[in-house]
């Protein structure tokens, strides 16, 4: 008889194969709305993933999950294979303390979005605005709801004060394990094990409770770890995994100086070394962004020594230190710090001290680096010791600094760029490169990026072998795919005129590759200064960069297409009058005002002719379009096209637009539309009484509202013609005088 306490079944096959979907697609989506603006096509291909797999189609009734810190459960059954899909998804919820998710069909893109992006923000911005579930309450969306952990009750248990077993762990802890740990203690300690924030709270208590300097405190903190480690193994060994997720999270909000204590040599060795190993392996991104942006923000915005050195001994790979770099970004981004003026300027020097920060590891002995890290607690005693003058401690400084120190990378890598011959180790170089561009864009050093990228643009055009022109075109490629457009961008609402010509020499030494990164940037800026700049460097490009922008006009994205607009008509010509030609007829009604603005800025006859053939062609959709978008512009450039509309268009087949001609050189009021409205004024058939008195009605309201001499003296001439003429003009004469618009 199987025991009453036993696991219940593991899911089938069909349900193991949805919650493994639903968890990938969620994944790929969470990513991916934080990395893109909503307009980007891969925030639809994401989203549309997830739709799909939570539609009523393929989610017959509504999905229940219950979130451990490591899986999830579905309807209280695990997965029947484990992927670890399911595993980062349940890191992400429990880390914003959600205890149970149900999620409802038939969901849509909006209410996807909306709840990933949540997920997306630092759970501690979202636990100051009253918790996840209060949050995603007032957003109204139903396709998910939610169940937080309360650990009030937990803490309300403890607001008495410390069990005894609590105090017998920090005894032990402190005092070197000359405190023992019974068996109240042990179980104490496996209820901790389990809950991430108590191991937190446990560990700041040991560091507190703790006499003497960092390395007193990292070795009281590496027996609390290691107590954790060996009662849990020896206890309960399916936890120990779990343990050591939550330990990897307290590791995280250690400060930087107990950080790179436990990471030392002194306390890091043998089976604490494993263990640590194991602990950081298992830190998310997430945790380590967390980790690198409080410690900026607690330090009014600098990155100091010790920050960096855990930070670089944390990440060792320089590709993740950058993925790494940008998540801290968007959390102190979050922050009020990150909305104070000048903190991207901040954060670039943030950023390049985190990147390319000298490190001695290589070159100083253990015995002389543990003297230098105590003379920081003897800062006084060095100073008054020194004999050396403020002069040559300040040469040694800046030899030594940020800026010295990314020279030194330049002249090495331009030295080892010129002088290697083997074209498959000049490509090796190539990565380095790439990187260090970066670097030098992210914190504005433009005339060494210049440097280093003309050795690559020149191999790209004139190198003597075709392999090496085919290894620096790819180099260019991959930076150009990467951050660099970003980092411009970042950069050009604040360099002055003399830095943005360099960065725009820069940009179009780089080639027609450029051309579309710059016009998809440029169609989701908002900044004028920035839009401004971009648009100035895609028109520097001449005619390579006009043969991407015409192709960009066909884009699905109805941003980029109507930015291909402005750039074409940037371009001006009338050589762009194919193009926006076709761009009359779009189904977004902003591209076709946009595309008669460019139109009117050319201003010729052509490209009147242009207008007038789509209002005679057009549908009845289209012609009320182009004409609220001719009708919009309220300057002198409109009346030579409204006197071309009354001179080409059939008044008979289409009065609806001649009227709105007539009428709208009335609002504008230029003399130079008069003689057109004096021919309209004449123009009627006997044959359509009403149709011609509309005309001539309108036609003599709009030379009233011109109010001129010369408009009144052709009202006064027309009314000595025809009779039907003067019987419409005669009350504006008669109320000449009185009219608002009339003149004196």
């Amino acid at each position: 008889m199987a025991p009453e306490d036993s696991a219940p079944p593991p899911l089938g096959p069909e349900d193991t194969t949805r919650l493994i979907d639903f968890a990938r697609a969620c994944k790929a989506a969470a990513r991916a709305v934080v990395l893109y603006p909503a307009a980007h096509p891969a925030i639809a291909a994401t989203l549309g993933r997830i739709v799909e797999t939570t539609s009523e189609r393929a989610l017959p009734q509504a999905l229940k999950l219950t979130v451990l810190p490591d899986g999830l459960l579905a309807d209280g059954r695990a997965p029947g294979r484990q992927d670890q899909s399911i595993g980062e998804l349940a890191v992400l919820l429990h880390d914003h303390l959600v205890g149970e998710l149900t999620i409802n069909p038939g969901g849509d893109r909006e209410s996807w979005r909306q709840f990933l992006l949540l997920l997306g923000k630092p759970s501690a911005s979202v636990r100051a605005d009253g918790g996840i579930a209060q949050v995603w309450a007032a957003t109204g969306a139903m396709n998910v709801e939610l169940q937080e952990i309360d650990y009030a009750a937990v803490l309300r248990e403890r607001s008495g004060g410390k069990s005894a077993s609590w105090e017998t762990i920090v005894s032990h802890c402190v005092s070197g394990g000359a405190t023992a740990l019974d068996e109240s203690a042990i179980a104490e300690l496996l209820g901790i094990a389990s809950d991430a924030d108590r191991v937190i709270e446990l560990m700041n208590e040991v560091e507190g409770r703790t006499e003497g300097g960092i390395a007193a405190k990292a070795a009281s903190v590496m027996r609390m770890i290691r107590g954790f480690v060996s009662t849990v193994s020896k206890k309960d060994k399916d936890r120990v995994e779990p343990m050591l997720r939550n330990m990897a999270a307290a590791v995280g909000e250690l400060s930087p100086d107990l950080l790179v204590g436990l990471l030392s040599d002194d306390v890091n060795s043998g089976e604490e070394g494993r263990i640590m190993d194991a602990i950081v392996s298992r830190m998310t991104d997430r945790t380590i962004a967390h980790f690198v942006s409080k410690n900026v923000i607690a330090n009014n915005g600098t990155a100091t020594d010790r920050l960096v050195e855990a930070f670089q001994t944390l990440v060792r790979n320089p590709d993740d230190r950058h993925r790494l770099l940008n998540l801290a970004h968007e959390d102190a981004a979050a922050s009020p710090f990150g909305q104070a003026e000048g903190f991207e300027a901040v954060w670039n020097q943030v950023a390049g001290k985190l990147l390319t920060s000298y490190s001695d590891a290589t070159f100083v002995s253990d015995e002389y680096a543990r003297e230098l890290s105590g003379a920081r607690e003897r800062a006084v005693d060095v100073e008054q010791a020194s004999d050396d003058p403020p002069e040559r401690l300040g040469v040694w400084r800046d030899s030594v600094d940020a800026s010295a120190l990314r020279a030194l990378d330049l002249h090495l890598l331009l030295d080892l760029l010129r002088l290697e011959q083997d074209d498959t180790r000049w490509n090796d170089l190539t990565g380095p490169v790439v990187h260090s561009l970066e670097d030098l864009l992210l914190v504005g050093d433009f005339d060494s990026a210049i440097e280093l990228l003309s050795v690559l643009t020149t191999a790209a055009a004139d190198a003597a072998s075709k392999e090496r022109r085919q290894h620096a075109l790819i180099a260019i490629d991959r930076l150009v795919a990467g951050s660099m457009m970003r980092h411009i961008v970042t950069h050009l609402l604040s360099i002055d005129d003399a830095s943005f010509e360099r960065v725009k020499t820069m940009c179009v030494s780089l080639g027609e590759v450029l051309v579309r990164p710059l016009a998809e940037a440029l169609s989701i800026e908002e900044r004028g200064r920035t839009r401004e700049r971009l648009t100035a460097i895609v028109l520097a490009f001449g005619p390579a960069g006009r043969r991407t922008i015409e192709r960009l006009k066909t884009s699905p994205n109805a941003a980029v297409r109507r930015t291909a607009i402005h750039l074409l008509r940037q371009f001006g010509g009338v050589d762009a009058l194919p193009d926006l030609t076709a761009l009359l007829n779009d189904s977004d009604s902003m591209i076709q005002r946009e595309a008669v603005r460019a139109i009117l800025t050319i201003g010729t006859e052509k490209a009147y002719r242009v207008i007038e053939e789509a209002l005679t062609a057009g549908t009845d959709r289209s012609r009320d379009a182009i004409m609220l978008a001719i009708s919009m512009q309220r300057d002198e450039r409109s009346t030579p096209l409204f006197a071309y509309i009354l001179r080409h268009i059939d008044h008979r087949r289409l009065t609806p637009i001649y009227l709105r001609a007539i009428e709208s050189l009335g609002v504008l009021r230029d003399p130079d539309g008069i003689s057109a409205l004096v021919e309209a004024l004449g123009k009627g058939e006997w044959w359509a009484p009403r149709r011609s008195a509309a005309l001539r009605t309108a036609s003599a309201t709009a030379l009233a509202r011109i109010g001129t001499p010369e408009a009144f003296t052709a009202l006064e001439q027309a009314a000595a013609g025809s009779w039907r003429v003067r019987s419409v003009v005669r009350p504006f004469l008669e109320n000449r005088g009185r009219s608002g618009g009339g003149a004196a």
